[in-house]
C-alpha cells in the first residue's frame, strides 16, 4: 500500500461520507473523490456493529448489509486486521485509549497512508491526518 493519494477513513469519516457529508471538510471530500483507492480498516465494521447493537447508532438496515452497501457504493477497500496490525496497536503509547482507533492508527502507520479523521490525537502518533 502506501501509494500516492491513497487514504484511510476512520469510522466517523465513513459514517459522515454515508449520511452527512457536511461533516466532512471540503478538503476531505476532495481527497476522497480524487484518491485512487480509499481504504477502511476492518475494525470500523466491528465498531459500527457494536454501536448499532448498543443503540448508539441507528442504521436503515443491519450493520452487515449497511457496511456491504456503503463499501460498494463508495468503492472502498477494506484493510484486514493481521498480526502485524494487532501487535502494532499494542505497542502504541496510551495517548488514545479507544481500541478501535488504535487499530486504525496502527493500520495507517503500517500502510503509510493518511487518515481522514476529526480526531487530532491521531497526529500525536505521527499519523498524517486530513480534517
Amino acid at each position: 500500500m502506501g501509494g500516492r493519494g491513497m487514504i484511510l477513513l476512520d469510522t466517523c469519516a465513513l459514517l459522515w461520507l454515508a449520511h452527512d457529508q457536511g461533516q466532512l471538510s471540503r478538503k476531505a471530500l476532495q481527497m476522497i473523490n480524487a484518491a485512487p483507492i480509499v481504504y477502511l480498516s476492518a475494525i470500523s465494521c466491528f465498531e459500527i456493529g457494536v454501536k448499532y447493537q448498543s443503540g448508539k447508532l441507528k442504521l436503515p438496515c443491519s450493520p452487515r448489509d449497511w457496511c456491504t452497501g456503503i463499501l460498494e457504493q463508495h468503492d472502498i477497500s477494506v484493510v484486514p486486521i493481521d498480526e502485524a496490525t494487532c501487535i502494532k496497536a499494542t505497542e502504541l503509547p496510551f495517548i488514545h485509549h479507544d481500541p478501535c482507533d488504535r487499530f486504525i492508527i496502527a493500520t495507517a502507520l503500517i500502510q503509510d497512508i493518511p487518515v481522514i479523521t476529526a480526531d487530532e490525537r491521531f497526529g500525536e502518533y505521527g499519523v498524517r491526518i486530513i480534517q
